[in-house]
């Protein structure tokens, strides 16, 4: 189905531009019309420019708009809405260009005959895999409405949490920033300004203030060699975690970190179970669900654990046991998971074990987070310390050598 690019003034007499489906110019105007616009133009796309917008649209919708865009989905098929009929409705609530054009091209696919999951495929940076996958399941299930509601909670849930920790993480970080920025400035320009008037006197140096001299001539020398290098380093790593050998070995040593393993392991095991939950109450296949669950994981540790419990089930085994003998999970959740399986409502015990991590994660952030605010400003209150005793242990020495 061709596209339109269109021009129509709104009952306010609003000008709105935007894009529209239909098979011919004529019934793009009909549509517009029914829509409660007048026409003013009505083009076909070119060639072109379709490309062009196709490319855009495959990476176009970020993360809010997705959440928006599956709500709204859940809620008009779940009232009985085509889902043609849907799409349409719900790109013309786009804000954004880019993004309404994404929707209507998944909109034209699924008129052409393709399902709704095949369709969002063709837009693998707007729809990730396991976005799809839930999609795919719910469409299988014939109860796609429903699927997409706990599809859109289950991103508002993940993202609440996301925001919660980097909202916490932001006055640490720029507190920190400013304070290494004052050191190194103390560091640099002002204890050799000061420690140098004290050379001509032919005394020794105190060993601290010896200390931060070596210090400050190490960063005056080599600190835009550091400025280049830290970033450089930061990139290898992020790069190096790429690789199986150093991503298991970093995995596990997080794992065993007091108060960061358990958060690590408390947020996987959560992610864990709510991906398994939403996959597997839509009438996904177990091991479709779990190589899902496992997609969704950031530890290494973890990926492995799911992977076992995979071998495990395709051999007819137990899913609570394959996930005690993994070592990862929690008990609680390993005890829910074999709750579930002797009373058949796994995906309702596994929901319920993913909301207790969430709380419980939570809270451990938000104390950590707590605790790491004074510990920064105690640490770097210590470190600014030494570097103004520095300066004044060769003042107090002179000192009392002209009163000696």
């Amino acid at each position: 189905m061709p596209a339109y690019d269109f021009v129509a003034l709104t009952e306010t007499g609003k000008k709105e531009k935007g894009v529209i489906a239909a098979d011919s110019a004529r019934a793009a105007r009909k549509e517009l019309r029914l829509r409660a616009l007048t026409p003013i133009r009505v083009d076909e796309a070119k060639a072109q420019d379709a490309a062009t917008s196709n490319t855009l649209a495959r990476s176009s919708l970020n993360e809010s708009e997705r959440i928006l865009v599956t709500r709204q989905l859940a809620m008009l098929i779940g009232a009985g809405t085509p889902v043609e009929e849907a799409l349409s409705a719900v790109s013309s609530q786009m804000d954004r260009p880019a993004s309404r054009k994404t929707m209507m091209a998944v909109r034209s696919s699924v008129t052409e005959g393709y399902r709704l999951a095949e369709a969002l495929a063709e837009h693998p940076k707007a729809f990730p895999e396991l976005y799809r996958s839930i999609v795919g399941a719910g469409e299988s299930s014939g109860d796609l409405g429903a699927v997409l509601d706990r599809l859109a909670t289950y991103q508002e849930k993940a993202r609440k949490v996301r925001q919660k920790v980097l909202a916490a993480l932001i006055y640490p970080i720029m507190l920190s920033l400013v304070a290494i920025a004052v050191i190194v400035a103390l560091l640099v320009f002002v204890v050799p300004q000061v420690v140098g008037q004290f050379e001509s006197f032919n005394q020794d140096l105190p060993p601290l203030t010896s200390v931060m001299l070596a210090i400050s001539g190490f960063l005056s020398r080599y600190g835009l060699i550091l400025l280049v290098a830290v970033p450089a380093a930061i990139f290898l790593l992020a790069r190096g975690m790429g690789t199986g050998v150093f991503r298991k070995g970093v995995d596990g040593f997080l794992l065993k970190v007091p108060v960061i393993g358990r958060m690590i392991r408390q947020i996987n095991a959560a992610r864990f179970s709510r991906t398994l939950s939403t996959l597997m109450g839509s009438g996904a296949p177990v091991l479709d669900s779990l190589a899902a669950a496992r997609g969704s994981l950031t530890n290494e540790r973890f990926q492995r654990a799911v992977g076992q419990i995979m071998t495990a089930v395709k051999e007819g085994g137990s899913m609570s046991r394959a996930m005690k003998a993994s070592g990862v999970f929690p008990p609680l959740l390993v005890n829910l998971a074999a709750s579930g399986e002797a009373s058949g409502q796994l995906p309702m015990m596994l929901n319920k074990g993913a909301e207790f991590l969430e709380d419980e994660f939570e809270t451990s952030s938000g104390i950590a987070l707590g605790l790491l605010e004074p510990l920064i400003i105690v640490t770097l209150g210590g470190v600014v310390a030494l570097v103004v005793l520095s300066i004044m242990l060769p003042i107090l020495q002179l000192n009392s050598i002209a009163l000696g």
